[in-house]
């Protein structure tokens, strides 16, 4: 039988290391520096294990919504949950590859053959579900072309891809480097506006 002070020692080492452990979790790792933008492109659209807490906002003519938006990039998968007063609850947002499932704040599955439309279909408003990946790290979606602009400092503030016009009003720190902290996004009556609030980018699995 342990003493009460071992026992109590022990008790104190673990959780201290849990901490530490959780708190290197959520800091992740750090980026490499970007010296043109070439390779800044090519090793953010590389990336395949990071995620960002933040919040979104979505309207569509009439229709929309504000909320909290959890994002992670997982290999070639993503999952997204917004939260917030939607009026439809929580709903996650699932894909793989062309493969994308809704699930409703009753767990109902619903997979999407046209993400853009069906949302619209289903909610009123939509979102570019296959470009998000790329345009919430600030790069367009590299398969496709894109008109780009730069600041004095070398840092995309606009872009211009499949009917939608890309604005980056804010950076902040991500993984050490300057990442986008604010954007939005417009095509036609489709308004998007991001904020994020927290970078973590990982090893790959």
């Amino acid at each position: 039988m342990w003493p009460v002070d071992s026992i109590v020692r022990y008790l104190a080492i673990t959780l201290s290391l849990l901490l530490i452990v959780s708190c290197a979790t959520q800091r992740g790792i750090g980026l490499p520096d970007f010296p043109d933008w070439n390779t800044r492109t090519q090793t953010l659209a590389s990336l395949m294990n990071w995620q960002f807490k933040g919040r979104i906002g979505v309207s569509t003519g009439n229709e929309g919504f504000n909320g909290e938006l959890r994002y992670s990039q997982i290999d070639n998968g993503f999952r997204a949950m917004v939260s917030g007063p939607l009026g439809f609850g929580t709903i996650r947002l699932e894909g793989h590859g062309r493969s994308v499932t809704v699930i409703d704040k009753d767990g109902e599955e619903r997979i999407l053959i046209d993400p853009e439309i069906d949302l619209h279909d289903m909610y009123g408003w939509t979102i570019p579900v296959a470009n998000l990946r790329f345009w919430a790290l600030g790069i367009p979606n590299p398969t496709m072309p894109a008109d780009t602009e730069f600041n004095e400092d070398g840092l995309l503030v606009s872009f211009s891809q499949d009917t939608w016009f890309i604005n980056i009003t804010q950076y902040r720190d991500g993984g050490g480097q300057l990442m986008p902290g604010r954007l939005s996004a417009i095509s036609g009556e489709n308004k998007i506006r991001l904020v994020i609030d927290n970078w973590v980018f990982r090893q790959p699995k």
